[in-house]
């Protein structure tokens, strides 16, 4: 039985290191092309690691490209969607979880139905929906597609959160004078801090990545976000694949750094949020 145990949990560690291998061997191949110089790029075939690393393709995306300005794009345009819809979901969460009303039935079944439908089937009528406000080739206008398409899911995920908040603490704050709204901001939002940060982080990541909108409503460069910015490293006859692979690099510092920030709230909020009570 011993044997069987100590058996048992080495192949269960070594399934773990396979998978964390077969997660991060894209990251670490994304790396490896970024670093290797062009002149060995199509040369040395298949290598785990280029006998000569560069910093070539870094240097010319930070000063030879438009990268710098697309990756502003992104951080504005991912953070202030992030903020926007947590803030949102905050107040509609809460108002779903504690308040009873007419029609919060077929309020919360609209909000499903909005999950339904592919993207690809909106961006015609978004499109002109936006052009008259003058809002398309607009960072606005992507904060507020993204902001539209994130709340829903961004609410039922705060809702949860309050639903494991017992409603005594507000109402013994009430009785010591204080309202629904003071309650709420100095007792409730407190606890759920966790949420938060999964909620900001879950936001903040999809609208960083995301392309097909950005792609359609955005025309010039100035207001390209990263994911459509990539794309100007595919020509009609080659691929500067370098040169790609370091901007993708570069791309991932942001996230991580998000991550890293709320990482303390994100586990907590990511667990606590799948049970009530």
């Amino acid at each position: 039985m011993r044997a069987k145990s100590v058996f048992l949990t080495v192949a269960h560690r070594l399934a773990i290191l396979a998978y964390i291998a077969f997660a991060l061997f894209p990251l670490f191949w994304l790396l490896k092309v970024a670093v290797t110089p062009n002149d060995l790029l199509y040369s040395e075939g298949i290598r785990l690691w280029p006998s000569r690393a560069s910093l070539e393709h870094f240097d010319f995306v930070l000063r030879h490209s438009a990268f710098p300005v697309f990756f502003r794009n992104s951080l504005i345009v991912s953070g202030s969607t992030a903020v926007v819809v947590t803030i949102l979901a905050s107040l509609s969460g809460y108002a779903l979880s504690r308040f009873r009303f007419r029609g919060k039935y077929w309020l919360v079944t609209l909000m499903l139905l909005t999950q339904m439908f592919p993207l690809v089937m909106l961006v015609a009528p978004i499109f002109k929906i936006l052009s008259p406000l003058g809002l398309t080739n607009s960072l606005t206008g992507l904060v507020i597609v993204y902001s539209a398409f994130n709340v829903p899911f961004a609410t039922f995920l705060m809702q949860s959160f309050f639903d494991g908040i017992p409603k005594d603490l507000e109402e013994a704050a009430m009785i010591d004078g204080a309202t629904q709204f003071v309650a709420f901001r100095q007792i409730i939002l407190p606890l759920t801090l966790p949420g938060i940060a999964a909620t900001l982080g879950f936001v903040f990541t999809a609208a960083w990545s995301e392309l097909l909108f950005s792609l359609m409503l955005i025309s010039g460069n100035d207001q390209a976000t990263f994911p459509v910015g990539l794309l100007s490293f595919v020509s009609k006859f080659s691929v500067d694949f370098g040169q790609m692979m370091a901007a993708g690099v570069l791309a991932l510092i942001p996230a991580c750094l998000f991550f890293l920030l709320i990482q303390r709230y994100l586990v907590q909020g990511l667990t606590a949020g799948a049970v009530k009570g």
